[in-house]
């Protein structure tokens, strides 16, 4: 009989302290809801579920941006149908006042009517806005530059190519007024293939593709022979970041609305007189279309948005999948190892207190 050391209290303590460790342990998991809480637990999974974690916040945010994305691109459209509809109460008012019956009264009440309309749509061009943002005003569309200050990139789509060489060429003709000189201006690379609509203070050329460009020059200011350089990169509009990666973004271009971009200033259309409402029926019939086209191509991306938007919503739902089957614990399973692991320690317990009493029955040798 040995009284030193006390191997049995000590090997039983030794079991009894690594049971009380697991036994923490898997109350921390039931508590946290987690089987990994720290690096120690599983440093793999560790740092794997992080990862996952930092994913799964980034899509969320992601998530967020296309949201609101979307709720720009309503705004934006539900101003722009209101511009339609009064852009058809014009063409209706240029018909009605196209018609000889019409006294000149009747017209100058019709034209009232029309620089109301007019007003209203300016309005909204420079004030509709999203968060701050004005949306109608240019701000948003993509930019573009000239070496002039008489020529001026008005807009262009995201169809149109960009990074070309586009330089204008001018010329003067028999009666003095200076214009496009188109063969000239076809000898440079950007302008080799497309259509040229050239108007008074106004140039639109458009690509095959769909790409269009509208430039504004003032052709009284413009020498023989002047180049213009154009800058056409693409750059501008407002970008979304639909993703949680780089390039994962849509970019939204909204031309600016205006009486000028969409060509209704008082000298395109005057409806005082029979012959200047039937001048106007083109006009309005452009500025409809624009409008048409741009509420279009907002439609596009919002498609785009919406489909990016359930691409991330498929992700997260997966992602979430494989990060919760890493991290998250089984209460189940948890449940049986804590019982087992309390059941251990208490009988550890018991155990180790019967191991130190062992010794004390030397004492009886002693008496």
């Amino acid at each position: 009989m040995k009284i030193n050391p006390n191997l049995q209290a000590m090997i039983t303590g030794g079991v009894l302290q690594t049971n009380e460790s697991r036994f923490k342990k898997s109350s921390e998991k039931m508590t946290s809801g987690f089987k990994i809480n720290s690096q120690r637990d599983n440093p793999a999974g560790y740092a794997v579920s992080n990862r996952m974690h930092a994913k799964l916040g980034s899509l969320e945010k992601a998530n967020q941006n296309a949201s609101n994305a979307i709720n720009v691109i309503q705004t934006a459209d539900g101003s722009l149908g209101e511009v339609q509809n009064m852009l058809h109460r014009v063409k209706e008012l240029s018909v009605k006042s196209a018609n000889e019956t019409l006294t000149t009264d009747d017209r100058l009440a019709i034209q009232e009517e029309v620089d109301s309309l007019f007003a209203e749509i300016e309005r909204i061009g420079s004030q509709t806005q999203y968060n701050t943002q004005k949306l109608l005003n240019g701000d948003q569309d993509l930019k573009g530059y000239s070496d002039s200050e008489y020529v001026s990139v008005a807009t262009y789509n995201d169809k149109f190519p960009v990074d070309k060489d586009y330089t204008l060429v001018f010329k003067t003709g028999t009666d003095g007024s200076t214009t496009l000189d188109i063969d000239a201006t076809r000898a440079h690379e950007g302008f080799k293939s497309g259509r040229f609509d050239v108007q008074d203070d106004r140039i639109i050329f458009r690509k095959d593709n769909g790409g269009e460009l509208i430039i504004d020059y003032d052709k009284s200011k413009l020498n023989d022979g002047k180049t213009v350089e154009l800058e056409i990169k693409g750059t501008g509009g407002m970008k979304i970041q639909v993703g949680n990666m780089s390039k994962q973004e849509v970019v939204l271009a909204i031309p600016q609305i205006s009486l000028k971009n969409l060509q209704l200033t008082k000298d395109d259309v005057d409806l005082r007189t029979a012959e200047g409402a039937k001048k106007a029926f083109d006009n309005i019939d452009n500025a409809l279309s624009l409008v048409s086209d741009v509420r279009s191509r907002l439609g596009a991306s919002q498609n785009q948005i919406e489909a990016a938007l359930s691409n991330m919503n498929e992700v997260t739902e997966n992602l979430t999948g494989a990060y919760s089957n890493i991290k998250d614990v089984d209460m189940a399973e948890e449940m049986v190892e804590y019982t087992r692991l309390q059941v251990l320690t208490q009988a550890g317990v018991s155990m180790l207190t019967q191991a130190n009493e062992a010794p004390e029955q030397a004492l009886q040798l002693l008496g």
